[in-house]
């Protein structure tokens, strides 16, 4: 493969505009289209409003006496959706592609539309390769809104019986292997008060303030696990984090609000469960909060919803993926990130993963995304290695 097949696809890729709120469906459909023309037969898992579609494409074995076969191999996996560009300065269009001082600049080219560029420019190779077993491709919608389509795809691959011996998620690393993620969860919190002219304010019950008392317990809740831990310090934030990222509420200066909104989460260590983290900052409401708002105003009440999240990921050293993957890119250096992945989805549903992509996560979401076409070089020779190891499988 020549590096024009790279760039032309990351052209094609970054081309979409498929900023998280839009749909994805005409990448989805250029893929779909390409993977036909080889002679592969995609199959789609959508949101529940046909909106937005997941991939998924099986290159069977292609030699031995399992020639043919569909089960086992690796996952190479990777999101179709990108950050928004709102509110960026940026210095070119960020949905065409532009290559300058050995980089290539714009939306999604990090994160992680060079990953699928390479995946796909390499799949013609796949296909000759006399693999004994097969490769699978694993592209999804809504990851970077809290992993929202994978798990549908997931869901399908369980349905349809599908097993595979290990997962790549291709999310930006500089080529290095991330062996662990955090968990991430995000919540939507609405306060529900009573409304009243500000100047009869015994009369009202102020939703703004009470979210702004469990705004704070939130807090007091994170700063108690950066004093306590427990404590990872092969993270690069080595304890559990909880923040309150978004808050709207009120409709006007001279009237108590009956509502506020807001959203909050928490990115916790391996091992830390979602429940426990979460059932403080339930204990407060119920203890705490809502007494102190129903004795002025019977009717209040307090909604959470979990509305997004993925699961932490610790892959296991001994297993044949992390091994493999070490063993074809030479890092044994132990890293683990904050940030999340779909990686530990796949570990859910007993694919062990791990996570090695191109690109830089700094320079991912920003103004200006780049990835180098020395790091896209590399994740071709990394992915050719990979497809290479299943011929003697």
């Amino acid at each position: 493969m020549n590096q024009q097949n790279k760039r032309q696809w990351l052209e094609t890729l970054v081309g979409f505009d498929t900023t998280s709120r839009n749909s994805n469906l005409e990448l989805i459909a250029a893929l779909r289209d390409s993977l036909e023309q080889q002679g592969i037969k995609p199959w789609f898992a959508h949101n529940k409003e046909k909106t937005k579609a997941n991939l998924f494409a099986t290159l069977p074995a292609t030699t031995g006496p399992n020639a043919g076969a569909t089960q086992g191999g690796i996952v190479l996996s990777g999101h179709t959706d990108v950050v928004p560009v709102d509110g960026q300065k940026w210095d070119t269009d960020p949905f065409k592609l532009v290559e300058k001082d050995g980089a290539l600049y714009g939306r999604g080219t990090c994160d992680m539309k060079g990953f699928i560029a390479t995946a796909m420019a390499l799949t013609p190779e796949f296909l000759a390769m006399p693999r004994t077993k097969p490769m699978h491709l694993a592209f999804s919608f809504d990851e970077e809104i809290g992993c929202i389509g994978a798990p549908v795809m997931l869901e399908e691959i369980v349905k349809r019986g599908i097993k595979v011996d290990g997962c790549v998620v291709g999310e930006p690393t500089s080529m290095n292997v991330v062996v662990a993620h955090k968990g991430i969860n995000v919540f939507a919190c609405k306060v529900h008060g009573k409304s009243a002219h500000s100047s009869l304010t015994p009369q009202g019950c102020n939703a703004i303030e009470y979210a702004a008392r469990m705004i704070c317990a939130i807090r007091d809740f994170a700063d108690a696990y950066k004093a306590n831990g427990p404590y990872d310090q092969f993270f690069d934030v080595p304890f559990t984090t909880m923040t309150t990222n978004q808050i709207r509420g009120g409709i006007a200066v001279n009237t108590i609000p009956e509502l506020c909104e807001f959203t909050y989460e928490f990115r916790n260590l391996p091992g830390m469960t979602v429940a426990d983290i979460q059932a403080q900052i339930d204990v407060y409401v119920r203890d705490v909060l809502l007494p102190k708002m129903k004795a002025e105003f019977a009717d209040a009440r307090i909604e959470i919803d979990n509305f997004a999240g993925s699961p932490a990921l610790e892959a296991a050293e001994q297993a044949a993926i992390t091994e493999l993957v070490r063993a074809l890119t030479g890092d044994r250096q132990t890293r683990k990130v904050a940030y999340g992945t779909e990686a530990g989805l796949f570990q859910q549903i007993g694919i062990p993963t791990i996570v090695c992509g191109p690109g830089s996560i700094d320079n991912a979401h920003k103004p200006n995304e780049f990835v180098t076409l020395a790091q896209l070089d590399h994740c071709e020779q990394f992915l050719r290695k990979l497809g290479k190891s299943l011929e003697a499988a």
